[in-house]
């Protein structure tokens, strides 16, 4: 291998990245999405946001990034300046969001229609899951700015930066949803996690919608969320009728949950299953749901179960000296 040779391409992945864009009907797509009348651009918009979302999948992590695609215009031809990239997100209103919300949620269909087999099923602790089950995990995570970037705020780590909330479709792990939110923005807030999560539903093919599994940490345990989610089981919502929509989100330990978990007979605890299918060492779990006082459990849907877990608490590091430079 030599780097100072002709020819010679640098992030040579990204053209197939490109390529996929173009061959699945993405970039024509996101072209007729952003389209303005009697505007014609000298980039094409769709090839534009293909592009940035290319420079992404490389490792770009600013606008200015683009130039790496700009040094391979012999095999990409002409790639959009920074300046151009600029202009071109910031002639995406909220009415173009919507159309390509719409443009990707078409062209993943077609996509999905062509996997072999169908939709890869989803795997559980080792246990794979019935294939017509779509599972959906919704997440937020602190993206931290090294500057003070517009709706840049200190978030609950004590960092700056943002608090975005997203949706990953974990049977192809594809990311199909996100909100952009600033770093103060809440952990729990039940309006973010519906918007996202419809959003989310929407990227799902019709027909695969009838069998769903959202996945959510402690931040998802919301009266709201919850009550939404069990209203989409027999609400003809978005063509919903029938639908099947289960969830599986953390619980806050409170002081009547500890005290439920101490009727738990000794018995009753069952040895807990690791992620990958195996016994997790010095861990058990058990139901409790018919232990919890009866306000307690009426003030959640029903049906709802709680599961708990215990396990010895792993080792303690010792404390490392402290080391002048």
């Amino acid at each position: 291998m030599t780097g100072d040779g002709t020819g010679v391409v640098a992030h040579a992945g990204s053209a197939a990245v490109r390529l996929l864009a173009d061959r699945t009907g993405l970039t024509g797509a996101l072209s007729g999405a952003v389209a303005r009348r009697g505007f014609t651009p000298g980039h094409d918009r769709g090839r534009v946001l293909v592009d940035v979302a290319t420079m992404i999948t490389a490792g770009g992590e600013a606008i200015a990034d683009i130039d790496t695609l700009r040094h391979q215009e012999q095999v990409l031809g002409a790639v959009a300046s920074a300046p151009t990239v600029w202009r071109a997100l910031d002639e995406v209103g909220p009415g173009a969001l919507k159309r390509i919300e719409k443009a990707r949620a078409k062209v993943r269909a077609g996509v999905w229609g062509l996997i072999p087999g169908g939709l890869p099923a989803s795997k559980i602790a080792g246990t794979t899951l019935p294939a017509d089950v779509v599972v959906l995990d919704v997440d937020a995570t602190i993206v931290v700015a090294h500057s003070e970037k517009e709706q840049a705020t200190r978030t609950f780590k004590k960092t700056f930066g943002y608090h975005p909330i997203g949706v990953w479709c974990d049977n192809s792990g594809e990311f199909l949803a996100a909100s952009l939110r600033p770093g103060n923005a809440g952990s729990n807030t039940t309006a973010d996690h519906l918007d996202v999560l419809a959003r989310a539903i929407d990227q799902v093919p019709a027909s695969y919608r009838r069998k769903v599994l959202v996945r959510a940490d402690g931040a998802g345990a919301s009266h709201g969320l919850l009550d939404w989610l069990t209203s989409l089981n027999t609400a003809a919502k978005h063509g919903a009728r029938g639908r099947s929509v289960e969830y599986s989100v953390g619980f806050a330990v409170t002081e009547s949950v500890r005290d439920a978990i101490t009727l738990v007979p000794k018995k009753a605890w069952t040895a807990a299953i690791d992620t990958d299918g195996d016994v997790r060492e010095h861990a058990d779990v058990v139901e409790i749901t018919g232990l919890l006082p009866d306000a307690l459990r009426e003030a959640w849907p029903a049906g709802m179960r709680v599961i708990v877990r215990r396990e010895h608490p792993p080792p303690r590091r010792p404390a490392q000296p402290l080391r002048r430079a």
